[in-house]
């Protein structure tokens, strides 16, 4: 079978229009464009090209991957995030573009911090692909930063994420639930921890629940159980003039600064997302 790049962009298009893929065109663009490296521009400059049998299957081998509900960055093994190309693995969460709200909100306590200190050390917890943490080094060059997970598939991740954007000098990866086996003081810890309630994870997209790991969605029965953890030791590890920032979900800023304020912090500040909802915290030391 001849195609050329316009066929398969069409044909994509109209299988997940008819699957009812939410925002089809889009997802058939990201995957087409991705499969054969190429550009949105250069999609549409080269669109008259013919591709070989073997691209053409390929793409149609992942479509039906999409039609089974996997998501289009997971198919393509990679997504960007502030700018950084991740890999993605099977025991990391996909970073969403609503995370990097909470690295906008961090990022000018750390420029503060950085008049002050020569070097500044960063903490995320759960980190997963290391996006937070490796998004706030490519932005301080004068700050290292360790990421911790549970799961060692998302350190490999981690670690080879932070080699790929030339920051393995200043990352260091660690397995450890919570705080149980780091050391040291830093200026910022950061985490987007999973706070999902555990009753609700089934209903939510099969894109979430076939393709993200469970370990990275469960904040166990109300889905404070992260908040919890993290408020019971995070004032150890962090300097006086230090800042925690903190994803949320949508409905738990009250909940979330209750934790925090009685384990003595004060929150700074609370920013919302791009569908307005409550997405990020940041606490200090009271």
């Amino acid at each position: 079978m001849s195609a050329t790049v316009a066929d398969m962009l069409a044909e994509a298009r109209r299988r997940f229009t008819e699957a009812g893929i939410v925002d089809a065109a889009t997802n058939a663009r990201l995957l087409v464009a991705g499969l054969l490296k190429q550009s949105s521009t250069e999609l549409l400059t080269r669109s008259a090209e013919k591709l070989s049998p073997e691209q053409i299957e390929v793409i149609f081998k992942a479509m039906e991957r999409r039609l089974d509900h996997e998501p289009v960055h997971r198919i393509l093994g990679e997504r960007e995030f502030y700018g950084l190309p991740l890999c993605l693995s099977a025991e990391t969460l996909e970073p969403r573009p609503d995370t990097e709200i909470l690295v906008d909100t961090v990022l000018p306590y750390l420029q503060d911090l950085a008049k002050i200190h020569d070097h500044l050390h960063i903490l995320d917890i759960g980190t997963g692909t290391g996006a937070i943490c490796l998004a706030l080094l490519s932005e301080c060059s004068d700050a290292s930063g360790v990421g911790s997970d549970i799961s060692a598939d998302a350190l490999g991740t981690a670690r080879s994420n932070a080699e790929r954007n030339g920051l393995q000098d200043r990352f260091q990866a660690i397995q450890s639930r919570w705080f149980d086996n780091i050391h040291g003081s830093f200026h910022a810890i950061v985490s987007n921890p999973p706070y999902i309630a555990s009753k609700v994870i089934h209903d939510l997209a099969p894109e979430v629940t076939k393709f993200d790991p469970v370990a990275a969605l469960d904040g166990g029965p109300d889905g404070l159980d992260a908040y919890k953890a993290i408020a019971k030791d995070a004032a150890r590890f962090m300097r006086p003039d230090g800042v925690l920032g903190l994803e949320i979900g949508y409905d738990q800023r009250n909940d979330v600064t209750a934790i925090f304020e009685a384990k003595g912090f004060r929150c700074l500040k609370s920013v919302k997302d791009y569908g307005q909802n409550d997405r990020a915290l940041v606490f200090a030391l009271a």
